[in-house]
């Protein structure tokens, strides 16, 4: 047998375990992996660095799927390579529920996805990601324990989501010769072919920031494996455009939408048998060929054992460090650092915008966290995101703590994920909470993958002022806390905003987001706690000695004005307390007692927030007064706002006593 017959045996073998899932599941994309495994047998075969014993060996290439439809690809190859979690079984349960092959390659489903995709572009820009960590890595411990490639393999769709264009452009600029995506250029899509939707030139819009680019036949393993080798000596990130034919060896359906994303049927799948020369039943793979794909798997452990033998060279505080920041777990100094610095709030009790307070509380926190990386959407100024500690990470230089990640929301976020799901770093970034719209996909998908990644979002609510209802959320809050695992954050004060980034960091599995004010706010917590009050999700900050016929609920910049609620309250002779309500998350784990103890008995429950009311039913019920917004916001001084919509202690007040008096009658 040649070398090229053997090759199109082992690719065929991507193939037919593809075509067989997908058939026996009667669900299923079939096209990409028939179109694409002839690149995918060269890459793992003869370059991609990976040990399927040690699936998660800290210096392996990452491979990403950013067409995530064409899972059985991965899952495929995963079989054929040995790695456990990816049994025959597995792959005969294609798409049923508990199968760790899901219709999308699902990040913890199984060892070797090293992202989840689906979202069409989001595995390109988890990639940029990843990219950047190994170079930050690298910078930190070495090349001669960090030194690994991203591969990407993405089709027309990845490239056409406006995320690509972000995530490319900021690849290009930071120059991620490691990243090296390979298009799977088959033209077509589920509507047809590319051309009814799109005449991009997609290599020059590559190429005209800042990319390699190569051009192949995508079905010539010679000119693969030359391409490959090509980009992993450049010094720019690489596309290399593959020309492939959606469902290759298809006799009736290669080439067309047909093949994308439906099963072939039984007529056309013995015909592929008879064209392609695969006589095997289905989900038989000959042995002969499922030993060369087992060599394949082993060819790696020497590298794997040529870098432990490297990494044993290490002095031993650098290896403890290393294996520290890969394990997630936040460094000894930390508990001691938010404690004392508690204390200095106590004493000090200093008024300020909550974006400020997170940036002194940074300046903390980033002085014993060295894995923090920093960044911002072109708003450093306003986000307040830099510190001392973080200079800027540049084309040359990647030793800084700080992305300038441009006007690229969207790209950020989801460059983040990749940053946390490399492992090692703990990503931080900055924008304006109205934009939180643009990065929304990738936050859910964060959430989804229990990745660690903090979303410092500043200009909260109305309180922005002037720049108007274009940047003032109002659906926000109410928007970010349906998405399932994600901690969103709204502390009151300086105090509670320590506690929040201390939550945020603390949570290994959760990402976080801060949602922070552009204006002061006076210091609501003047006592020295040692216990993180925020951890409750919420709690009673001004108690009250009698039965309280009014609690009054509030998060962030509004609980200063419930504050003053309370106090004209208690002019009037009103028993009222406040409750600071900085996490609904964090409030729903809590105990049913807890919580009864929390919400309470007064007859007359409020909550504000310059929201919308959607989700404050949780605390005041249906029949309970709700001071915030019910339409969008208006340009003008936050103070006259407040006024305006009538966000005001004063509003508060009125409608608590006027609900008494109607209790009373």
């Amino acid at each position: 047998m040649t070398d090229l017959e053997k090759h199109q045996r082992m690719a065929n073998a991507i193939r037919f375990l593809a075509i067989d899932a997908v058939e026996k599941a009667k669900s299923g994309h079939p096209g990409l992996p028939m179109g694409a495994a002839d690149i995918a047998t060269v890459l793992f075969t003869e370059f991609l660095k990976f040990d399927p014993t040690a699936p998660n060996w800290a210096d392996r290439d990452r491979f990403v799927l950013s067409a995530g439809h064409g899972s059985m690809l991965l899952y495929s190859l995963l079989y054929l390579l040995g790695y456990e979690d990816f049994s025959l079984d597995e792959l005969k349960n294609f798409r049923q529920i508990g199968a760790r092959t899901a219709g999308h390659p699902e990040y913890g489903h199984g060892a070797g996805i090293e992202t989840t995709t689906g979202p069409l572009g989001q595995g390109l820009g988890n990639a940029v990601g990843m990219a950047i960590a190994e170079r930050l890595q690298a910078d930190r411990f070495g090349t001669d324990i960090v030194d690994h490639f991203t591969y990407v393999l993405a089709g027309d769709g990845c490239l056409m989501e406006g995320i690509s264009q972000e995530a490319l452009s900021l690849a290009g600029h930071l120059k991620l010769n490691k990243l090296i995506v390979i298009w799977d250029d088959n033209g077509i899509s589920i509507d047809g072919a590319i051309s009814i939707t799109d005449s991009t030139d997609q290599i020059a819009r590559f190429a005209a920031s800042g990319w390699n680019t190569i051009s192949i036949d995508g079905h010539d393993p010679a000119a693969i494996a030359s391409a490959i080798r090509q980009a992993q000596a450049s010094d720019s990130p690489t596309l290399i455009a593959a020309k492939t034919t959606i469902g290759f060896g298809s006799p009736k359906k290669a080439g067309t939408n047909g093949v994308h994303g439906s099963p072939l049927g039984t007529d056309e799948v013995a015909a592929t048998r008879e064209a392609l020369n695969w006589s095997h039943e289905p989900f038989d793979v000959p042995s002969d060929i499922l030993d060369a794909w087992r060599i394949a798997g082993l060819r790696s452990a020497h590298a794997h054992k040529d870098w432990e033998k490297r990494f044993a060279e290490k002095d031993a505080e650098t290896r403890a460090e290393f294996e520290r920041r890969n394990r997630g777990d936040l460094p000894s100094g930390f508990e001691a650092a938010v404690q004392d610095y508690k204390k200095q709030l106590a004493e000090e009790k200093p008024t300020m915008a909550t974006r400020k307070a997170s940036e002194a509380v940074l300046n903390v926190l980033n002085e014993v966290i060295p894995e923090t990386i920093g960044g911002s959407a072109d708003l450093t100024g306003s986000n307040n995101t830099k510190t001392k500690q973080t200079l800027p990470v540049t084309p040359d230089d990647f030793s800084g703590r700080y992305i300038h990640w441009g006007i690229r929301e969207h790209g950020m976020a989801a460059a983040m994920n990749g940053m946390a799901l490399h492992g090692g770093l703990i990503p931080y970034s900055g924008g304006f909470l109205i934009f939180s719209d643009y990065c929304r996909p990738s936050i859910r998908l964060a959430a989804l993958m229990n990745q660690r990644v903090i979303h410092v979002m500043t200009h909260d609510s109305i309180g922005l002022g002037e720049d108007g209802p274009t940047h003032q959320p109002v659906e926000h809050f109410a928007a970010l806390r349906a998405i399932p695992n994600l901690y969103f954050f709204r502390p009151a004060d300086v105090t509670e905003t320590l506690e929040c980034w201390q939550l945020a960091l603390e949570a290994k599995e959760t990402p976080s987001i801060l949602a922070l004010t552009r204006q002061n706010l006076a210091a609501q917590r003047t006592t020295y706690e040692e216990e993180n009050r925020c951890a409750y999700g919420a709690y009673v900050l001004i108690d009250s000695e009698d039965e309280a016929a009014v609690t009054i609920f509030a998060s962030g910049s509004e609980v200063e004005i419930a504050a003053a609620a309370h106090a004209q309250l208690a002019e009037a002779g009103i028993t009222a307390r406040v409750v600071s309500v900085p996490c609904f998350e964090l409030f729903e784990t809590q105990s049913d007692d807890y919580k009864a103890s929390v919400i309470g008995n007064s007859p007359v429950k409020v909550a504000v927030e310059a929201g919308i009311k959607m989700g404050w039913e949780r605390f005041i019920g249906t029949d309970g007064i709700f001071v915030g917004m019910k339409g969008f916001g208006a340009s003008g001084p936050y103070k006259a706002l407040y006024e305006h919509f009538g966000i005001t202690p004063e509003a508060i007040v009125s409608a608590a006593r006027d609900k008494l008096s109607s209790l009373d009658n």
